[in-house]
């Protein structure tokens, strides 16, 4: 009360109001009578003849309690915000993590480590029976965040005494552990300091050059935070279900190395994997090794920022001829990644045209819903009439209807997309709609609301604003130590720093992509959004190679959108889940998935290379056959027709029998035989893809209701 009525509120008031309470009633059971004033007197003569010690103390008790929770009692308790938020075992992992955060918060300013170690336990048990002061603890320390703050809160799975219980509690996936090893710089780069990292293999390193896979994995941490040893669990689970080695970078973090020095990190290590060939990291290198490149929350932003700048060297041809061209990663794992620095509030028109494309709006059925209804729920009106989210007359589905989508391109790559940015630049129209004149033929001055294009929806940060694990004062303060104080990027240009606005001409050479989020994630329009971009471009280039007559050796008749991108969200759960799955249990089956999935995009992979060698080999062989039937001197005038229709019928009695071969490596149901040169048996078979699953709920429907439901791929058009 005493910071109240000063009008600044702080700790330090705080603290001399408890010691002025604690002084006067010290001072009073030290001069004052020992059976304190007159009426308590009396009172404690009345109740000690009906009530012992004991009594008394337990009836106080409950009537402080019962004092304490007056409202609840008599049902005027404000709503309770998490009471549909999450899954009841995803709920419970938060109140351990928040009674942690509250516990390591509170002892971080002790000097001497093992007595902090100590404190922080102790606190967080206090915390876990103090649930409601642990959530009013953390609520208060992210209003006040520093970087300290965020390194004590995640990496505190590296302190001694939670490392020993999570080793005792994790299942024993592998025989070797994991082991430090430190990556050289190429001769290309601006750097020369060594890459750290962290190598999870289930074997010595000898057998390393009889395999030429492997999993780059770039954890994330808030740029600020968290090596690979925070997450242990995941990586060890990889390793021994694949049997492959996994490579998980210990780039350099922020504030002390800003934006874009990991970045640069992470590139320089894919290319020095690639040009050394593996043997950076114990492999023969007689072979480029294939590599599918893995990262969660900040890693996914990393992982998807250095393909785009694979992708982006590869075309503007910045190796020399001696070096050896970077192959695009033959996939990615993206766990909940962050995709767009630039948060905003609402939902732009292109970003909902995406989520209600024709060809994915069975699926984001249920989706849209949530993001329709966040208007009905706060009137209370929940009821929605079935014709609300078509699209308004005049306008197409995904049109291009802003200048800056139909401008010229000189610059042909570097084209961001910021009207995919949730807080894109606005621009001033001169030419306004015209408004009804007056019956005097005066025109009003009054301002008119723009003809609506799609319904008003609120951005999935600032809807699950009071998330237990990101909050929008992490992601704050995150943003700013990442990119530092002495950087000023254009967050409605810069793609490598927001990968969300990456030009379509680098999507379209994009590796197929796996998304796997939570479905009350803050981050979760990042992963709908841009796995939306990713099928549009896919499907213009193939719309376009296919009506210029442009076949190339991967592609196939048939477009199919899983090839692109396959998004899972699971309800009910928010942020980091693979990160304590001995807190949430169920986050076991889906690492156990990702390694199903790492393994699909290899033998794919193998796969498509095998079509390959047939059709060059299938094509080089039609050459030979044709120069030999113009050999013949009679007929090079004469028969020119005739030569060039043999020449066909040799190519078509050779597709024949190929066809039939390549069906059983790749049948267009997607059930392919695929044989593993790498890896762990049982692994190699495709797993059931999920776009198949029937989905009959939606994450934007289920955003302000509460119900939950996974959203799967995109279904084929029937």
């Amino acid at each position: 009360m005493l910071d109240h009525l000063l009008g600044r509120p702080s700790v330090k008031s705080r603290r001399l109001q408890v010691l002025a309470v604690l002084t006067f009633w010290s001072f009073y059971l030290f001069k004052g009578n020992r059976h304190g004033p007159p009426f308590v007197r009396f009172l404690s003569k009345i109740f000690s003849k009906v009530l012992t010690t004991w009594q008394t103390v337990v009836f106080t008790m409950m009537y402080l309690y019962a004092a304490r929770n007056f409202s609840t009692l008599v049902g005027l308790a404000s709503p309770e915000p998490m009471a549909n938020m999450y899954d009841a075992k995803y709920f419970r992992a938060t109140w351990i993590l928040t009674a942690l955060d509250a516990g390591f918060w509170t002892a971080m300013k002790i000097r001497r480590k093992w007595i902090r170690d100590i404190a922080s336990l102790v606190f967080s048990v206090f915390y876990m029976v103090a649930a409601e002061r642990a959530d009013e603890k953390v609520r208060k320390v992210r209003g006040a965040l520093t970087v300290d703050h965020l390194r004590v809160s995640w990496n505190k799975g590296t302190t001694l005494y939670l490392r020993t219980f999570q080793n005792l509690m994790r299942p024993r996936f592998t025989r070797w552990p994991a082991r430090a090893i430190r990556i050289p710089r190429p001769s290309t780069s601006d750097y020369k300091e060594p890459v750290s990292g962290w190598l999870y293999y289930d074997g010595p390193i000898s057998d390393l050059e009889h395999i030429n896979r492997m999993i780059l994995d770039i954890p994330g941490g808030g740029f600020v935070a968290m090596d690979p040893r925070c997450n242990d669990d995941k990586l060890f689970a990889w390793a021994g279900k694949t049997g492959l080695p996994i490579l998980s970078l210990d780039y350099k973090k922020a504030p002390e190395f800003p934006y874009p020095y990991a970045l640069n990190e992470c590139f320089d290590v894919y290319t020095t994997i690639i040009r050394s060939r593996g043997r950076c990291i114990g492999m023969s290198g007689l072979d480029i090794p294939k590599v599918v490149v893995t990262g969660d929350s900040a890693g996914g932003n990393l992982a998807t920022a250095m393909t785009l700048m694979i992708i982006e060297s590869a075309t503007n041809r910045r190796q020399s001829s001696t070096q050896i061209e970077l192959p695009v990663p033959v996939g990615l794992l993206l766990l909940y990644p962050g995709l767009d620095m630039n948060i905003g509030n609402w939902m732009s028109d292109e970003q909902m045209s995406l989520i209600k494309d024709r060809r994915t709006r069975v699926t984001n059925k249920d989706y849209l819903r949530r993001k329709s209804m966040q208007y009905n729920d706060l009137v209370g009106t929940p009821h929605q009439s079935d014709d609300e989210d078509e699209e308004p007359s005049g306008l197409v589905p995904g049109a291009k209807t802003t200048k800056s989508n139909t401008r010229a391109d000189d610059n042909g790559l570097r084209t961001p997309q910021p009207e995919y940015s949730h807080a894109n630049r606005q621009t001033y129209t001169e030419s306004q709609s015209p408004a009804p004149n007056s019956s005097r033929g005066v025109k009003p001055m009054s301002h008119r609301p723009e003809p609506m294009r799609t319904r008003l929806a609120m951005a999935s940060m600032i809807s699950y604003f009071n998330d237990r694990v990101l909050t929008p004062e992490m992601m704050r303060a995150m943003i700013i130590l990442y990119i530092g104080p002495h950087n000023r990027p254009d967050f409605s240009q810069d793609y490598l720093l927001s990968p969300i606005l990456a030009p379509d001409s680098l999507l379209q050479k994009f590796p197929k992509t796996y998304f796997l989020t939570g479905e009350r994630d803050p981050l979760v329009d990042d992963t709908v959004i841009f796995a939306g971009r990713l099928r549009r471009a896919k499907h213009a280039s193939h719309s376009q190679r296919m009506s210029q007559g442009m076949k190339g050796l991967d592609d196939i008749s048939d477009f199919d959108e899983k090839d692109v991108a396959e998004v899972v969200l699971i309800p009910g759960i928010s942020h980091g889940f693979t990160q304590f799955p001995t807190l949430y249990t169920p986050a076991w089956k889906l690492i156990d998935r990702c390694a199903r999935w790492a393994m699909d995009l290899f033998d794919s992979d193998e796969a498509r290379t095998r079509r390959r060698e047939r059709e060059m080999s299938r094509s080089h062989h039609v050459r030979t056959e044709s120069s030999g039937d113009e050999d013949r001197p009679l007929e090079i005038n004469m028969t020119k027709l005739r030569s060039r229709t043999i020449s066909n019928g040799v190519q078509a009695k050779l597709d024949g029998p190929d066809q039939g071969e390549e069906g059983d490596v790749d049948k267009p149901n997607g059930n392919s035989k695929k044989k593993r040169s790498n890896g762990r048996p049982g692994f190699g078979q495709k797993s059931k893809s999920l776009v198949k699953l029937d989905s009959s709920d939606d994450l934007l429907g289920r955003r302000m209701q509460g119900l939950a439901g996974p959203l799967t791929g995109a279904h084929e058009e029937d």
